[in-house]
């Protein structure tokens, strides 16, 4: 299956970046990573020119990669500046290719596409990521699974009652009101619970104890697959500023067909600095998403034995309509992205009249 090229994907988070070598492969290109001496980030084809050794087994040389087989060096731009072989001369062919990159909301986006494209303020919003008021934990993880079933997961929330008992879902999610909103290419997958009482866990990280809540669940969704959850909870007979909303985002990045680079983060803005609290949602978020989510997502991967849901023809629910309508939009563009990149046949190509 093709991906979706022209758009910005999260290669790492930002403090992942260093001056050492970071090998990542994304859209199943083999990627290397690194900061220059100005502290800027770079990435480059991790794949030497001439004997295709990974450049990622090299070094850094001031802002050149030295490639560990023969010394050739390559800059950020994916020139070779140096070979120290023979007379000197650089092959006119010694070039790897560059990708855009782009550090905004402590993450380093990449655009594998057409270089000319890459526009930064295409990048979705993701202020909480930045705001000083929120007290943010992340993770990442990287699945066996196929990107698109990894967005199906959030797109509908209605698994949580079922895959994480006691500690994100209730009976409340299955008969909460839903809408499915499209406005350009983002899609929002809402859901409003009501007379919810929440799991333990939730019930500490809300402050809502015992108490019969409201809670909402909306996510955005952007193409590839970037997407960002709201949360919030607001206790019954309680005015609605009283209403504690987190923020989190989950990101996919296809590493191959059956292999996704997932990052997610989840900030809060309400109350003093709390370690105790934030070591809780930390190892509560990796316990749903490491051992509940990814484990049902790689053997749901392994089961359909290919990366084309509809050949499969699913069975249909009432909570598929956000994931849906994302795989629709994923679709059209990916097509719309293809023809705009095929070879103009004979009876298309235009007339040229000559004197």
């Amino acid at each position: 299956m093709p991906f979706l090229k022209n758009t910005w994907y999260v290669a790492a988070w930002a403090d992942e970046i260093t001056r050492a070598l970071l090998a990542r492969q994304i859209l199943g290109d083999r990627i290397v990573l690194y900061r220059k001496l100005d502290g800027s980030a770079a990435a480059v084809a991790d794949r030497c020119p001439h004997r295709f050794a990974p450049l990622s087994m090299g070094k850094l040389v001031d802002d050149t990669i030295e490639c560990a087989y023969h010394g050739l060096r390559f800059d950020c731009s994916g020139k070779c500046t140096f070979n120290p072989h023979g007379n000197g001369m650089v092959p006119p062919k010694a070039l790897v290719r560059s990708f855009p990159v782009a550090e905004r909301y402590k993450l380093l986006w990449i655009w594998m596409g057409e270089p000319e494209k890459a526009d930064e303020s295409a990048i979705p919003e993701f202020d909480f990521l930045v705001d000083p008021k929120f007290q943010n934990v992340k993770g990442y993880t990287l699945a066996e699974g196929h990107y698109e079933l990894m967005t199906d997961n959030i797109m509908d929330l209605g698994h949580i009652e079922f895959l994480h008992p006691g500690l994100l879902g209730s009976e409340a999610v299955r008969k909460a009101k839903t809408e499915i909103i499209q406005r350009g290419n983002t899609v929002f997958s809402n859901r409003l619970t009501s007379d919810e009482v929440l799991p333990p866990v939730l019930q500490k990280w809300y402050e809502a104890g015992e108490r019969t809540v409201q809670r909402w669940l909306n996510v955005r969704w952007d193409p590839g697959a970037i997407m960002k959850l709201t949360v919030g909870v607001l206790p019954d007979g309680e005015p609605q500023d009283k209403a504690h909303e987190s923020q989190g985002c989950h990101l996919m990045t296809p590493a191959t067909e059956t292999t996704t680079h997932y990052f997610w983060a989840q900030g809060r803005n309400w109350g003093t600095s709390d370690p105790a609290m934030d070591s809780l949602r930390l190892e509560s978020l990796r316990t749903a998403f490491d051992t509940q989510d990814k484990p049902m997502i790689e053997a749901v991967q392994r089961n359909m034995g290919t990366t084309d849901l509809d050949s499969l023809s699913p069975v249909m629910l009432s909570s598929d309509g956000g994931p849906v309508r994302a795989r629709r939009v994923l679709k059209l563009l990916i097509a719309e992205e293809a023809r705009a990149a095929a070879p103009l046949s004979v009876a298309q190509a235009p007339i040229v009249r000559v004197g």
